[in-house]
């Protein structure tokens, strides 16, 4: 089975690249897109189901954070899942059991429902993201996978802008429940189409041809092999200094996201007399400022890294200097009165914050190589641990204080705390380096 796809290549040497590994960052970031789509609904419709489920304010807050705990604490076991069984069986599996999970929310009854339904739903989307990043190091040239991580962290925002604009719309026309049963058709559609067309390598999809592939450059199927049968090697890991600052850098990033996707609504209908609906188009106005963030950080990444060669200016640079600039603008939302001016502030800092976003994804393969989904696992566990903190406690800090306002000063200190933490990550330091070393001290 292995010569017949290198003689396939070696029939057609001039012939110009095919564009498959396009096709595989468009199905990415639909999945990417599809996540976003259900998780992203229950913050706006946070307000409708407490009042109807008749939920306390610190209960709707477990019920937005519940998803977070077992979507960060199964990251490392969904990476492993992706990492020996491959990309394609994962992400078929995660997606699909998030599609029921939504149903399961549109039918809870209660609140202990809802709960289990959110475990579920975050369980099932743990692995989403190792899985994609694994892909992407192996379908995607080093030169340009910032920018293809940019893409697919845009498909996360166009989730959660359709979610914003659909779901308040839909909840003033039927019922909240029948908005989630809606929201759980696309992950079961796009599971059947990616089963039948995905290959996790290039060179077993018949459609590449040896000018994608030679372009593409991906890890050696002997490499892949070895590495599929042994153990991650945690202790080289978790004794590298760059994932912990990288893991710091995403708890304040994930922390900050998840005030945007979840209380941001509550939080301006409580002290700007927002709608519900407006609520949600001031949410996608925040989204859109991510989505833009995205796209143009990949890029800019890329180009920084391509211009200089230096793996510090392209990562550490960009995160640590966009994060400071989303600390500014937030505390400066702070100081104003204008719900318009306050909220193009927010949208101006969440757009800097996403400009530090794949520059993260990046700095997960610099420094993993083929333990990406391990060390992305790792980074996004500690950030989203964060982020099921966060509707937890600032609904508390909400019951202390009543003090909505108080919310930005937090957040704006949060987000300085994660460009300080960008300044210490060392893209240098690989994890294949750090195992590489062990084994020669072993020998010694």
């Amino acid at each position: 089975m292995a010569g017949a796809p290198n003689a396939r290549f070696a029939s057609q040497p001039d012939a110009a690249p095919t564009n498959v590994r396009y096709q595989v960052v468009a199905w990415l970031t639909l999945a990417a897109a599809i996540a976003y789509l259900t998780r992203n609904a229950v913050s706006v419709a946070e307000s409708t189901i407490r009042e109807d489920l008749g939920l306390s304010l610190r209960q709707s807050g477990w019920f937005m954070g519940t998803f977070f705990w077992s979507y960060a604490l199964l990251q490392i076991p969904g990476g492993e899942l992706a990492h020996r069984r491959g990309a394609k069986l994962a992400m078929v599996l995660f997606t699909a059991a998030g599609s029921v999970a939504t149903l399961c929310i549109g039918l809870a009854p209660g609140l202990w429902l809802l709960l289990t339904a959110q475990l579920i739903m975050g369980a099932a989307q743990a692995g989403l993201f190792p899985a994609s990043c694994y892909s992407i190091s192996h379908w995607i040239p080093l030169a340009r996978r910032t920018f293809a991580c940019g893409i697919l962290t845009m498909g996360m925002q166009v989730g959660a802008i359709t979610s914003s604009i659909l779901t308040g719309r839909f909840i003033e026309n039927v019922p909240w429940r029948w908005v989630f049963l809606v929201y759980a058709l696309p992950g079961v559609v796009w599971a059947i189409a990616f089963l039948m067309r995905f290959r996790d390598r290039p060179q077993n999809d018949p459609s590449v041809n040896a000018a994608e592939l030679q372009l593409i450059s991906p890890i050696p199927q002997d490499s892949h092999s070895r590495s599929e049968n042994r153990s991650a090697p945690w202790g080289a890991i978790v004794a590298n200094p760059a994932i912990w600052f990288l893991c710091g850098q995403q708890i304040c990033r994930g922390a900050g996201y998840m005030f945007f996707a979840s209380w941001f609504p509550t939080f301006l209908q409580a002290t700007r007399g927002v709608s519900v609906v407006g609520s949600g188009y001031l949410q996608a106005l925040v989204f859109s400022g991510m989505m833009a963030g995205c796209i143009i950080g990949g890029w800019l990444t890329d180009w920084i890294l391509n211009r200089t060669g230096s793996l510090r200016y392209s990562r550490s640079g960009v995160g640590s200097t966009f994060l400071f600039g989303c600390s500014m603008l937030i505390l400066a939302a702070w100081f104003v009165e204008s719900t318009t001016v306050a909220v193009g502030l927010l949208a101006a800092g969440a757009l800097f914050a996403a400009l530090a976003g794949p520059c993260a994804f990046s700095a997960t393969m610099d420094i993993g190589g083929d333990h990406v989904p391990q060390v992305f696992g790792l980074m996004n566990m500690t950030g989203n641990l964060a982020a099921a903190a966060c509707p937890i406690l600032v609904a508390e800090l909400f019951e202390w204080t009543s003090n909505w306002g108080l919310v930005l000063l937090v957040f704006s200190g949060i987000y300085l705390a994660g460009a300080i933490s960008w300044a210490f990550v060392d893209c240098s330091r690989k994890v294949e380096h750090e195992v590489s070393n062990a084994d020669k001290e072993h020998v010694t």
